[in-house]
């Protein structure tokens, strides 16, 4: 089993091709795994969130990496209007320890634009949970997921990183606030209904605002409104109208399209002298970015986001070291579980031929001393090339592990009759 990681970010593509390459993400996953063209491809985890494009995959042969990789270009192209050429170069290539440590750096908060950043640990967790349900996750890709949540959580603990509960989401507002009254004060519309948007209003709640309203088109927003105790607006609400005299607009619904335009807003605003924050963390832009062109509307984007993230502390070198230790532990244990069958196997050959001769000898002439002699000396044996080809599994020493397996290969299933007897 060979793991393949295909990866994009914001860190060296715009978040507009960002958004091409994540077209109908879990569809692709689904092709790779379920397309008997792509055998090769035992399984695949696909990770989107509004700065990264990751797909995970589980490769049978190290020799089809290179097949899987041009798979996975294609499949991405016929969504995202790429051609696999474009599709290739966008997607940065890891294997093994490398593709394990970028994924617990990912867990951790370490590649994001708010470093520290908590959310992409439930987004780790809910791409796990989207492949298991569409059939296209393996015990391979279960391991390394829960690997990597169980070291964000290591991270975290160690370092600090990420029980400052900074977000995306909280730099965001943290821009915002500069021209917005006091918290108490503001008139907010919510546009949408996602997990992102629960984390948004928790925030928007935490700094102390109360008006709150929810829209959604799909109409959803009233139970979900109902549940946290704000108000919301009905789906067949004008937005442009009803944002024309708040303060705030947070949008991070995910529509497919922009649900505020210019010119809606542009009309509803005319006359009106109030400032409007507009605060987007939609991925595919929930409000068109030409608003920023309006008198007094100001916009905070993603890429807002990304200029004005914390940087990197002292902290962040630690959460680093905890990562790579992390990867090759963890890539480590992976050795030794593909290669321990082997080491098994002629175990059970000496031990499993031992126990059929004893167990074939007359009741008679049987010597229960001699015969806990014979197992002692024959573990003995087998002792020194077991610990020998599980360490060098561990470091990843195929010639040692070669050369121990030999040794375990040339130890001959114990003659029992005459020791016995």
């Amino acid at each position: 089993m060979v793991l393949l990681s295909l990866a994009a970010s914001h860190h060296d593509l715009d978040l507009d091709v960002l958004e091409r390459l994540s077209s109908d993400v879990h569809a692709v996953a689904s092709e790779l795994v379920g397309s008997t063209a792509h055998r090769f491809v035992s399984g695949a985890v696909v990770l989107a969130t509004c700065n990264r494009f990751e797909l995970y995959l589980e490769v049978d042969d190290a020799a089809d990496t290179p097949s899987a990789r041009a798979a996975a270009a294609q499949a991405v192209a016929d969504r995202s209007g790429y051609t696999a050429s474009q599709v290739d170069t966008h997607l940065r290539v890891r294997t093994g320890t490398d593709a394990a440590a970028h994924l617990f750096s990912v867990a951790s908060g370490l590649d994001s634009m708010v470093v520290g950043e908590r959310e992409i640990q439930g987004q780790v967790r809910r791409a796990l949970t989207a492949a298991r349900r569409d059939g296209t996750t393996t015990s391979g890709l279960e391991s390394l997921f829960q690997a990597a949540s169980r070291v964000s959580r290591q991270v975290e603990t160690r370092t600090g990183l990420g029980a400052t509960g900074r977000s995306v989401v909280g730099v965001a507002l943290d821009i915002a606030e500069r021209e917005l009254p006091d918290w108490s004060e503001v008139r907010c519309v919510l546009i949408g209904t996602g997990s992102y948007a629960g984390a948004s209003l928790a925030a928007l709640k935490a700094r102390g605002a109360g008006d709150i309203r929810v829209y959604s088109a799909s109409g959803r927003a009233r139970a979900f409104a109902a549940a946290r105790g704000v108000r919301s607006l009905p789906a067949s609400a004008d937005l442009a109208v009803e944002v024309s005299d708040v303060d705030l607009v947070v949008a991070c619904s995910g529509a497919a399209g922009a649900v505020l335009g210019v010119d809606a807003l542009a009309s509803a605003r005319q006359g009106s002298a109030s400032p409007l924050t507009v605060v987007d963390l939609a991925l595919r832009h929930d409000v068109d970015p030409g608003v920023r062109s309006l008198p007094g509307v100001r916009l905070v984007s993603l890429h807002t986001v990304a200029e004005h993230a914390p940087a990197e502390h002292a902290a962040v070198q630690a959460a680093h070291d905890v990562v790579i230790a992390a990867a090759e532990a963890y890539e480590a244990d992976r050795r030794v579980r593909e290669w321990n069958p082997a080491v098994v196997a002629e175990r059970t050959r000496v031990l499993g031929g031992l126990e059929a001769g004893l167990s074939g000898l007359p009741e008679d002439a049987r010597d229960e001393r001699a015969e806990r002699a014979l197992r002692r000396r024959t573990r003995a044996l087998l002792h020194a090339p077991t610990v020998r080809a599980r360490e060098a599994a561990r470091a990843g020493d195929a010639m040692t592990y070669a050369a121990a397996l030999t040794e375990l290969a040339s130890i001959p299933v114990p003659t029992v009759v005459a020791e016995a007897r």
